[in-house]
């Protein structure tokens, strides 16, 4: 993680919580797009991941890339309304909602300017329509990598170039977890890209109305996952009950432990 004296003043650090062993910061939705939109479009590349029972299950079992992406990363926000839920009633802690989805919604309702410099990783002819269409915008970049990019390099490095050879002031990357995150930290690492980069998955479908999003009752009641489940068995049936389910098991055992109880880390400590 960057040292924070070496951080700009725009990239003012933010307090976080452990849960889980994933720092989680303390920043809703509001806050994070005031964050993200306070940086100036020639800042040195920073990112924004959206942490969700997948992906904490998936860094408590090892998962080195995507570990690495997350040390990297500025700032990680709370997508999961199930996190929430165990981290108050498990643990007493008060974790912030602020999914990539609606901090998507946000940025584009109230701080990005038809004139912003944009540029996404993900999507296709119709998404980049239905951005211009319905936001004005005039300075978008859109490439659409392959299936399974992340694992060709010369996929990847055409990823790298693109973005490289389109400086933008928020770069959306709309290619799936843990490739986003992967893809973020790789930017980041290779020095010369500027802007405020999120991984955000289907975002930019939700926020076109590309793809249906569950409605709000269900986002509050931490059923979005059965929306999703319904709307589309097969492919979230594993992310669903074998990928995100050993959460609630992972949550019940460290409360359970001894040492977890006596050393559950307080507001900016490291954990023990």
């Amino acid at each position: 993680m960057t040292d924070s004296a070496a951080l700009a003043p725009f990239d003012t650090p933010v307090p976080e919580d452990w849960f889980l062993g994933v720092k989680l910061a303390d920043l809703d939705v509001e806050g994070a797009a005031r964050l993200v939109a306070a940086r100036p479009a020639g800042a040195p590349f920073a990112y924004i991941v959206t942490p969700n029972a997948q992906h904490m299950v998936a860094l408590h079992n090892g998962a080195p890339e995507l570990q690495a992406a997350y040390d990297a990363a500025w700032i990680r926000t709370c997508d999961s309304q199930v996190v929430r839920l165990l981290g108050r009633h498990l643990f007493g802690l008060t974790l912030p909602s602020c999914a990539g989805s609606d901090l998507t919604a946000a940025l584009f309702a109230r701080h990005i300017r038809p004139d912003d410099s944009i540029c996404v990783i993900g999507g296709d002819a119709e998404l980049e329509r239905r951005l211009v269409a319905q936001f004005g915008l005039t300075h978008l970049a859109l490439h659409n990598p392959p299936m399974g990019f992340i694992k060709d390099p010369a996929a990847v490095r055409a990823c790298l170039e693109f973005v490289a050879g389109h400086p933008s002031r928020y770069v959306f990357l709309a290619v799936g977890q843990p490739r986003g995150e992967i893809l973020a930290r790789l930017l980041k690492e290779r020095g010369d890209i500027v802007g405020t980069g999120l991984c955000i998955g289907r975002s930019l479908h939700f926020v076109t109305g590309l793809t249906q999003r569950a409605p709000v009752w269900m986002r509050r009641t931490a059923l979005e996952w059965l929306h999703r489940l319904l709307l589309s068995p097969r492919t979230h049936f594993r992310r669903v009950f074998i990928e995100s389910l050993p959460l609630l098991g992972m949550a019940v055992r460290a409360r359970l432990a001894p040492a977890a109880r006596r050393h559950l880390p307080r507001r900016g400590e490291q954990p023990r």
